[in-house]
């Protein structure tokens, strides 16, 4: 009896999980849940709130930035070297294709661009795997073309690895990491000219310089609305960490420590540490092991937006009405408290 209770109990949960499976699949169900780990995260989003799939069939999304001119949302599908758009009135269309691998040689991987950050006059700005660049759009974001302006490829005579994501600061420099995710064999791939994975600051004047070469995998970045706190995101599954840099007047490091470390989460959660964006009331959105986890200044882990994806990166809209994430192969959103 016991045996045939089990063999029920099982066929039960491969049902549950076939079910759950195809109603991710449907664009405009809700799927996961929040769970609230300290009242601090009841400020932000409602214990009950919908997470809303907006649109699928992407093979590894990345890269969301909110398009305030244009009322839409922007993001890479970086795999398949395509930038889509989507929006309430048309839905998921392509935005740019090639984005990010437009130069066919052997020196870099065949995958687009994966994080996406406007600068101060409004260009759009990519991390380009393929190109192995950090590259500038020259066309308006009404009228995107792969026409692109190289700002950076190359360190001390050597190219990057695969520039993967991105914080411009207020005076415009571009703060930037370089995983190895876009070479075919990552690390011990041939053609990686450089022996560390870095973060990199990328000065107006065009200096370049490497502001950390210790983190494994670095990823995410992000900067405090001051502008006096850098975190970095360390996407591996053996040391699955923030860190936090204090910066001085001049964006020096004057300070370097772990932040938060949920390498204990691996196993039984979907997905690493990866993109990140902090929000008007300073609470930190972190994707990682669950979805996206939400941490205040003082690194307390109050909450996660429970996607049941492996979620790569989120962005908020210009009123932070929505949070928007990309998860796997989808593209969803959930509503924020004012």
């Amino acid at each position: 009896m016991k045996l045939f209770n089990g063999f029920l109990a099982s066929v039960f949960v491969l049902l549950t999980f076939s079910m759950c499976k195809q109603k991710t699949a449907e664009v405009g169900k809700s799927v996961g849940h929040i769970e609230i780990k300290d009242p601090e995260m009841l400020t932000l989003i409602d214990s009950n709130a919908i997470i809303e799939i907006l649109a699928d069939g992407f093979t590894w999304s990345e890269g969301p930035l909110w398009l305030a001119k244009e009322n839409k949302v922007i993001f890479t599908d970086v795999p398949e070297n395509t930038i889509y758009a989507w929006d309430p009135q048309n839905g998921k269309q392509i935005y740019l294709k090639p984005s990010g691998y437009t130069i066919i040689n052997d020196k870099g991987g065949t995958e687009g661009a994966n994080g996406l950050m406007l600068d101060g006059d409004g260009n759009l700005i990519l991390c380009q795997h393929g190109n192995r660049s950090i590259a500038k759009m020259l066309t308006p974001l009404a009228t995107p073309k792969d026409s692109f302006l190289f700002l950076a490829n190359m360190f001390n005579g050597k190219k990057f690895n695969s520039p993967n994501d991105l914080h411009i600061t207020k005076d415009g420099d571009i703060f930037f990491t370089d995983p190895p995710y876009g070479l075919p064999k990552q690390d011990d791939d041939a053609i990686k000219e450089l022996t560390y994975n870095g973060v990199y600051r990328l000065q107006k004047d065009g200096k370049i310089i490497l502001f950390d070469s210790t983190l494994t995998r670095p990823n995410g970045i992000t900067f405090s609305a001051d502008e006096k706190y850098m975190y970095v995101a360390n996407s591996d599954e053996n040391k699955a960490i923030w860190m936090k840099y204090e910066l001085d007047e001049n964006k020096n490091i004057i300070d370097r420590k772990l932040f938060a470390d949920v390498t204990h989460l691996i196993p039984t959660s979907k997905g690493l540490p990866d993109g990140m964006k902090i929000g008007k009331k300073g609470l930190i959105f972190a994707t990682g092991p669950g979805g996206v986890l939400v941490f205040n200044q003082d690194s307390r882990h109050i909450g996660t937006i429970n996607t049941g994806q492996a979620t790569a990166n989120c962005a908020l809209d210009a009123d932070e009405k929505y949070l928007y994430m990309t998860a796997h192969s989808y593209l969803m959103r959930v509503a924020l408290k004012p």
